[in-house]
């Protein structure tokens, strides 16, 4: 094991008052969000008599299998808001946060779903105990619109199964993202029914709320999805300039373009990017900038993960690149003090390195940490050398394999036993500066504790990690 490699730094400067990031506009969305679930609850009392429904003979059932269908709905046009790429959301809160929250309420939308299913399966059989077989089929297949929704059911459920952690570990993420859309399909298979079967929706004004919210979500996706991506690549018409080799397996692929700084692409952020370089062109992989963006050139690097990420490797010069994004809150712009602590593990160096090119700091008041398996994978070691006398960086290189999986630190004679030493020992003002992270899903998550035990407040801990 190679004890840490510290570069020296330039002078200190005292650290300044924190600075308050103020409001920001995605703060109302969790609670308009909220307001729609309560306005759902609102209609079905009106409509269904809440909860006196309950206690009338015969209707329990079916009224509980309204209001699970209902939520189901509301949550479900709520999952694809979250994820419809809509600027001003993404910006605010983050790809990595609004992921987790699609997976939550894509989840939860699941099981009222499948409560849906069974309550009117239930209130079917009890209401025809002579005839079952025969109500079973009209629900579930041909009364009006029923077989449409029950093909979008098994579609959703296909949907969900695929995305259980279990599950996604033994897929390719070009095969999970090709299922993963069948959601789509599923969400407006199971649209119609809502409108000629549910009771809820014969009312002219609520009808209304229910086209609006399904436009909207329609629309959100339809613009930001589709049509922005598009008009972006057609305008600022990106082309690989040139392919270099960085390390094993790791290429940084550099593009021109027109007019890129229209964008306001920013050090930290990413694209989803897309090669028109033969078959499988279609599927998006997102990618960080690892150099800071220009007015005509932007750069990325590519690890090699997957059929995807290995086809970077054998871009030629002048291949076409379509473009969704920019995306990310690993920015500059989450700052709430001068100095600036970054850490990153493996591949994760790549937004860190356009962060640490152009964001505005004086000298001393940046510390990166850069933690790797072996020399010949230290991604950009001599940029970040260079960037590091520059700029009066103090660099600290960590070369080894990690001493455990619930361990930020490289294993050997140079750890300490707490993570916690170890971080305070590098980093002594870590509570005066916001930290940078980026790396491994485990690795961020133990660089996390430590840093916040350390000092660090909450609020100055960023990250952003893309775990699918």
């Amino acid at each position: 094991m190679t004890l840490p490699t510290v570069l020296p730094r330039g002078p200190r400067t005292p650290p300044a008052p924190p600075r308050s990031r103020g409001f920001t506009p995605a703060d109302p969305l969790g609670a308009l969000a909220i307001l729609s679930v309560v306005a759902v609850v609102a209609l079905w009392v009106m409509n269904q008599g809440g909860p006196l429904s309950l206690t009338a003979s015969g209707r329990a059932t079916g009224s509980l299998g309204l209001l699970a269908g209902l939520l189901a709905s509301d949550l479900m046009i709520l999952q694809v808001v979250v994820l419809a790429r809509i600027p001003w959301v993404e910006r605010s809160w983050g790809h990595d946060l609004l992921t987790r929250r699609h997976r939550l309420l894509g989840f939860a939308s699941f099981w009222l779903m499948i409560a849906h299913v069974v309550l009117f399966a239930v209130e079917r059989t009890v209401r025809e105990p002579s005839a079952q077989p025969a109500a079973l089929l009209r629900l579930f297949v041909t009364d009006s619109w029923m077989l449409c929704a029950t093909a979008g059911t098994l579609a959703l459920i296909m949907v969900v199964v695929t995305s259980i952690r279990a599950a996604r570990r033994r897929l390719r993420y070009e095969s999970w993202h090709l299922l993963h859309l069948y959601s789509y399909a599923g969400i407006a298979a199971t649209f119609p029914h809502t409108f000629t079967d549910g009771a809820d929706f014969h009312e002219t004004w609520t009808r209304v709320y229910w086209w609006c919210l399904y436009g909207f979500a329609f629309a959100a996706t339809l613009l930001h999805r589709l049509a922005l991506p598009a008009w972006r690549s057609l305008r600022h018409r990106l082309r690989v300039e040139s392919v270099v080799t960085e390390a094993p397996g790791t290429v940084s692929v550099t593009l021109k373009g027109h007019r890129l700084d229209r964008m306001r692409t920013v050090s930290g952020q990413f694209f989803v990017w897309r090669f028109l370089d033969g078959p499988g062109w279609s599927r998006g992989k997102p990618y960080t900038l690892s150099a800071a963006p220009t007015p005509d050139r932007l750069r990325i690097t590519v690890k090699a993960a997957g059929d995807g990420s290995a086809r970077a490797a054998r871009l030629t010069p002048g291949t076409r690149a379509l473009i969704e994004g920019p995306y990310g809150t690993l920015t500059a712009r989450r700052r709430t003090r001068p100095r600036l602590l970054l850490m990153a593990a493996g591949i994760g160096i790549t937004p860190l390195r356009a962060l640490i090119e152009d964001t505005p700091y004086a000298p001393g008041e940046a510390t990166l940490i850069y933690r790797y398996g072996a020399d010949e994978h230290a991604v950009f070691a001599d940029e970040l050398r260079a960037l590091a006398a520059d700029r009066g960086v103090e660099l600290i290189l960590l070369p080894g394999p990690r001493r455990a999986d619930t361990s930020w630190q490289a294993a050997g004679p140079g750890h300490l036993t707490d993570d916690v030493q170890a971080l305070t020992n590098l980093v002594p003002d870590i509570e005066h500066r916001d930290v940078y992270v980026c790396g491994p899903p485990a690795w961020i998550t133990a660089v996390r504790r430590a840093a916040r035990a350390a000092g660090a407040h909450r609020d100055s801990v960023h990250t952003e990690d893309f775990a699918w």
